[in-house]
């Protein structure tokens, strides 16, 4: 790194960017081990004050962690995922070149409960896929979705759905491509279940979503509850320019 301390640009934030684009670029690999406070301060003679505002901020932002006697440490960096645009979870990590998978956690036949047959256009005695699954991308735990999938949406169901893109299964079984979906967005915290499957910590960042999904002919077919891992994934939201 170098530090221009005749720029404008304030020297905790020169120091912010390059750490973040040797970050980004793989300079800097996961879990890294970075100089001392004091070695920065050392290096590019500045104040440890200075080195550990740019630090600290990078923790904030996710990019950097720390371990108590031990240092700061480079975070593993986070998957982006748009919110528009309709895509499984096995077709996004296949897009990102990554071997998605699954692990079923619980299957069962239901009974459509008040709340999801408001929500899926089902009777009250329609009978429900209910599937659990912990979503993995290069053998790594993502996220836990739970799916509510009408009988008549899906047929009979085996081990090789679930590993599988379910969205593909549903639109060749309904001869139907699928159209749109409503999603929620809420942040949690993981409960000692969620964290169990998702490898982290209980009290972890998750980020909750709910989302129906609906057939071109404007059926529901499936409303999926999801907790996602909020230090691998972050959804991000692109807008054009309103004129």
């Amino acid at each position: 790194m170098q530090i221009d301390k005749q720029s404008p640009v304030p020297i905790y934030f020169q120091i912010m960017e390059q750490l973040k684009t040797q970050i980004k670029n793989g300079e800097l690999k996961a879990d890294a081990l970075l100089p001392s406070e004091r070695e920065y301060a050392e290096q590019f003679g500045i104040s440890r004050m200075t080195v550990r505002q740019a630090l600290s901020n990078l923790v904030n932002e996710g990019f950097l962690y720390r371990q108590k006697g031990r240092g700061t440490f480079v975070s593993k960096l986070k998957m982006e995922q748009p919110l528009q645009g309709l895509t499984s979870f096995t077709e996004d990590m296949r897009s990102r070149g990554m071997k998605p998978g699954s692990r079923l956690a619980e299957y069962q036949l239901i009974q459509a409960t008040e709340e999801l047959s408001s929500i899926l256009g089902c009777g009250h005695q329609a009978t429900l896929h209910k599937i659990i699954r912990v979503r993995l991308a290069n053998d790594i735990p993502m996220a836990i979705e739970a799916s509510y999938i009408p009988f008549d949406k899906a047929g009979k169901l085996d081990a090789s759905h679930f590993q599988s893109s379910m969205y593909e299964h549903i639109e060749a079984y309904n001869q139907m491509p699928i159209s749109r979906a409503k999603q929620e967005l809420e942040p949690g915290a993981a409960s000692e279940e969620e964290a169990e499957l998702l490898g982290i910590q209980p009290g972890a960042p998750v980020l909750y979503i709910k989302r129906t999904t609906y057939l071109q002919d404007g059926t529901a077919f499936e409303h999926v509850k999801s907790a996602y891992r909020g230090d691998r994934y972050t959804f991000v939201h692109y807008m054009d320019r309103v004129k």
